[in-house]
């Protein structure tokens, strides 16, 4: 016979889990404390102040809480103001919002059809092919885009194979284009979006096809009515995974693109260390931040009406 239970004892246990639930919970708000809104409580204190030919090259308005008052009273946003008045930063935000909006879309067409296929592969070969997805990861980044130099400057691999083939008569020129920028650019983030693309159709029920099939559906009309609606997270998260550094991507850009590839990633750079305009980078920085908040925003709410 067991013995009762006491009371002041489950009492204890309920609150001892309460309180490693709490703690559970306290740790991810702790991490966006200390590695997100506390670097950007320092930008922010950056992006407000004026720039200075010293070390750190600005002056700061905000010292302390205790000259709070003062510190409201002396806010300067000509930084802000300079963003919206130049058309060199709002172009760039324009330029790089295009830019990885195209990205997107050209790894989403092209990642789809490989994920789609992966999932459909017999078992003992998907293996073999996610890691042939993930290989380029071993190689360094900076190399692998080192390697795009070789293949699209002119009379490289690419010009050497087209006109080999018979299929152009001169060099293409595409190093130091935007059609540069972006295939380095959907070439480097294509992973991307197959790992979650792959991840979402591996888990697809196969009775739904089996289903849609016996009631008469052509495989098009499968693919539409029930493969597609139910990979949505998977290409919702494959977006969202290689819209937001795309959009403030510098290496690619700097080393692909030329002097006209307007993006904010060398935007950023140029401020930085170039001008050595802290303050106004900051604000950029800022800026950017609000302009990714919006379409995260959005694939949230998409994310939660897949869901």
């Amino acid at each position: 016979m067991s013995a009762p239970v006491r009371a002041g004892s489950s009492a204890s246990v309920s609150r001892g889990e309460a309180r490693r639930g709490l703690l559970a919970a306290a740790v991810p708000y702790l991490w966006l404390l200390a590695f997100f809104l506390a670097p950007f409580a320092l930008v922010l204190r950056i992006a407000l102040s004026d720039a200075e030919t010293a070390q750190p090259p600005y002056t700061p308005h905000f010292d302390g809480f205790a000259e709070l008052g003062s510190f409201i009273g002396a806010l300067d946003l000509d930084n802000f103001r300079l963003l919206f008045a130049d058309p060199l930063y709002w172009e760039s935000y324009l330029s790089s919002l295009r830019m990885a909006a195209l990205t997107t879309l050209a790894a989403l067409l092209i990642g789809y059809p490989m994920a789609y296929a992966m999932a459909l592969a017999p078992k003992r070969w998907q293996g073999l092919l996610l890691v042939l997805v993930i290989l380029p990861f071993w190689t360094s980044f900076l190399i692998r885009v080192y390697a795009w130099i070789g293949i699209l400057r002119p009379d490289g691999l690419l010009d050497m194979a087209l006109m080999g083939l018979g299929l152009t008569a001169e060099p293409l020129r595409l190093l130091n284009t935007d059609a540069a920028v972006l295939i380095g650019m959907v070439y480097s983030y294509l992973p991307f979006m197959v790992l979650p693309l792959y991840a979402t159709l591996q888990k697809l029920d196969g009775t739904l096809l089996e289903a849609a099939a016996d009631l008469g559906a052509t495989p098009a009309t499968i693919f539409r009515t029930v493969t597609l609606p139910l990979s949505l997270p998977g290409i919702l998260a494959g977006s969202a995974l290689v819209f937001i550094p795309a959009i403030g991507e510098f290496v690619i850009p700097d080393l692909l693109g030329g002097p006209d590839t307007l993006m904010v990633g060398k935007v950023l750079w140029n401020e930085f260390f170039s001008n050595r305009d802290w303050p106004l980078a900051s604000a950029v920085a800022i800026v950017l931040l609000v302009v990714l908040v919006l379409p995260l925003m959005l694939l949230q709410r998409m994310r939660g009406a897949a869901s």
